[in-house]
């Protein structure tokens, strides 16, 4: 069977692409609560169960320019982000924002490269 190089590589990569999409939390919606001073995130997750835990690791605040806005990272961590997905869930996950002095800011939460979501805080 005469194969095209091409067509094989295009074929492999689409198919990495669809692993790692199975395994990544992906945001439905992110916004500021300005009544409990967080962010609320709406992941959806592909899993064997419904109960993962996702922590936060704050990256470094960066001013940006001269007129006092900033800029920040924010990991979500799924504590079972290697599981197979078997079924699709939801969950919500609340980033308190106390204590965090770095404003007014754009906060960028990720879940895994390429799949992030920006929210305006002021």
């Amino acid at each position: 069977m005469n194969r095209n190089p091409r067509s094989a590589l295009s074929l492999l990569f689409v198919t990495l692409l669809t692993g790692i999409a199975a395994h990544a939390a992906i945001f439905a919606s992110a916004s500021y609560d300005a009544s409990h001073n967080e962010i609320v995130a709406t992941l959806n997750y592909g899993g064997s169960n419904p109960n993962h835990q996702f922590t936060v690791q704050w990256g470094t605040c960066q001013k940006l320019g001269k007129d006092g806005n900033h800029q920040i990272a924010v990991e979500l961590l799924d504590s079972q982000w290697d599981e197979i997905g078997q079924q699709q869930f939801t969950t919500t996950v609340h980033v308190s924002l106390a204590g965090i002095t770095c404003r007014p800011a754009a906060v960028t939460l990720r879940t895994a490269p390429k799949y992030e979501i920006t929210v305006e805080i002021p």
